[in-house]
């Protein structure tokens, strides 16, 4: 049985997570593996509620360790509701951000501090850490473009954020990259979304057939 159990994905805004992350949850759950696919902040109604909050074009205002905390919280309960008992249950999570968005987004781009973030997120997530963490490396202003291009979706208060807050995303991203170089795998996510999709299953299916095999 594959140690693999929980597998996060992260990337600047318009980095195309979540089209690949269906497509990998498909083909996971086509070769016959027992899949949980959510996201963060989101994934059960309370943390959904809070995401809504978060992201409200309406709440300019918002402070950043109020983002922060929130973020925790939502985190928090998502974990405990979803996240553990889809692991107890032997099933592998797939989830669109965790605790290492925090990290870039609040401890880098806020400037609070990725030490300070990390110990609010400690106390929301105990020992619970991803096993692999798939980051999707894309220039902040080329996903921005993409999301603008693409009509998609509404963009949000952290979309409508100046270009050097993104930026400093991205630096925080690299930053964990350094600090977690036997979690975190990079990805170019400029590519076209076929390829991106094809070299991340090559991740995932490695990782699965070298856990199966150990």
């Amino acid at each position: 049985m594959s140690k693999v159990k929980f597998i996060t994905f992260e990337g600047p805004e318009g980095a195309g997570k979540t089209t690949v992350i269906a497509e990998i949850y498909n083909r996971l759950n086509s070769i016959g593996k027992d899949v949980t696919l959510t996201r963060e902040p989101g994934g059960i109604r309370i943390s959904e509620k809070i995401r809504a909050i978060i992201l409200d074009n309406d709440h300019q205002e918002m402070d950043g360790r109020t983002e922060a905390l929130l973020y925790a919280s939502a985190r928090r309960q998502h974990l405990v509701e979803r996240i553990i008992p889809s692991i107890i249950e032997g099933k592998i999570v797939l989830c669109d951000r965790f605790i290492d968005s925090s990290l870039a987004y609040q401890g880098h781009a806020r400037g609070l501090g990725m030490d300070d973030v990390m110990s609010i997120n400690a106390f929301a997530i105990g020992e619970t850490m991803p096993d692999v963490t798939i980051f999707f490396d894309i220039p902040p202003e080329v996903g921005l473009q993409r999301i603008t291009k693409s009509g998609v979706r509404e963009q949000n208060r952290l979309d409508n954020e100046a270009l050097q807050f993104h930026q400093k995303v991205y630096e925080g991203y690299k930053i964990l990259l350094e600090q977690y170089p036997n979690r975190i795998i990079s990805t170019d996510a400029s590519l076209p979304l076929s390829e991106v999709t094809e070299n991340v299953w090559k991740i995932i299916s490695s990782q699965l057939i070298s856990q199966d095999n150990s």
